[in-house]
């Protein structure tokens, strides 16, 4: 089926739906695990993929804590506020001139990204993040000084920190 270039199609709202219903099964359950998801959807009736559950995810703004996920608390503004992520950043480390990487505890990299993410920083392109290590690219040497910066300002108190500026 083909659709006019700019027409919305009932992807878009099968998408929406789908993310309302993980986000009523994580409210829900203890789930701690992407395929865990995947099938709970699926269930449900929905088409779902482990790239489409991890996608809905970031959208929805969901943190994992300890070994489940959960979702954003909708009356605390989370933009900057990393007070309870501080605990999981063990590194910072530069690769290069446009590329930083933090090391977190086991299962605790995708929350500090999100909380990356979500602040917009304007010195950072994106973020790919696994289950203890997250890449932040820069555009450019002055651009990862300047994310070096806010890091140590966040994490610097409790974490080594290496830098090769």
């Amino acid at each position: 089926m083909k659709h006019a270039p700019g027409v919305k199609t009932s992807i878009d709202h099968t998408s929406n739906l789908r993310r309302s219903m993980l986000a009523k099964l994580i409210r829900e359950r203890e789930v701690g695990r992407q395929s865990e998801l995947v099938a709970l959807l699926q269930k449900e009736g929905f088409i779902a993929t482990q790239s489409s559950v991890s996608r809905d995810l970031r959208e929805l703004g969901v943190a994992k804590q300890s070994d489940r996920y959960v979702m954003p608390d909708e009356h605390h503004n989370v933009k900057n506020d990393f007070s309870t992520l501080t605990q999981f950043v063990s590194v910072i480390l530069t690769a290069g001139t446009n590329l930083t990487v933090l090391k977190t505890t086991i299962g605790s990299a995708q929350s500090v990204a999100v909380a990356i993410d979500t602040a917009r920083w304007p010195e950072v392109i994106g973020t790919i993040s696994g289950d203890d290590t997250i890449f932040i690219a820069t555009r450019d040497g002055r651009e990862q000084q300047k994310l070096g910066e806010r890091l140590l300002a966040i994490f610097g108190k409790k974490t080594p920190i290496f830098l090769n500026h």
